[in-house]
């Protein structure tokens, strides 16, 4: 199991926050501040400009950052060496279902463990939400591409297929 980490900036309602229900039920670490994360961990970063791919599997960590998105933008966010993009996929949570690069938390964590070969943990942090594996069927078919690529540039290659 890869430990997952987030920085939560408290600017979403608590009891709709993903990541606080995740933090209830011990399957992730919210870190205080942006310092505190781990210089060698895996980072989910829509802005990257690398994709995350199998090839990332030997990260010690996955963060996510729960927060504005104005936080993305700083210098501190830019200068992690691991920073990852997620490639095309659907939400499934009811405020955003089916929209493309709308995923909670919740789901790029488990969209990023699949792809990097832990499906059974991300099988099990979908299962805290009644939709949580509707979000493994909406994107069974790029994920199941997206996990059996080589690297990031074989995944946007992949990517090009759904956009």
């Amino acid at each position: 199991m890869m430990p997952l980490l987030a920085y939560r900036d408290n600017t979403c309602d608590p009891r709709k926050c993903s990541v606080k229900k995740m933090e209830r039920y011990d399957l992730v670490t919210i870190l205080p501040r942006l310092r505190a994360i781990p210089r060698n961990t895996l980072f989910l970063d829509p802005t990257a400009e690398q994709a995350l791919s199998p090839a990332d599997r030997d990260a010690p960590t996955l963060t996510v950052l729960d927060c504005s998105w104005a936080v993305l933008d700083t210098a501190i966010v830019r200068s992690w060496r691991r920073r990852r993009a997620l490639p095309f996929l659907l939400a499934a949570n009811p405020l955003n279902y089916g929209r493309p690069f709308r995923l909670s938390s919740l789901e790029a964590f488990a969209a990023a463990l699949v792809i990097l070969g832990e499906r059974a943990q991300a099988e099990r942090i979908l299962a805290l939400y009644h939709w949580g594996m509707r979000f493994l069927e909406l994107n069974a078919e790029p994920l199941e591409r997206y996990a059996a690529a080589r690297d990031s540039t074989e995944v946007v290659a992949i990517q090009g297929d759904y956009l």
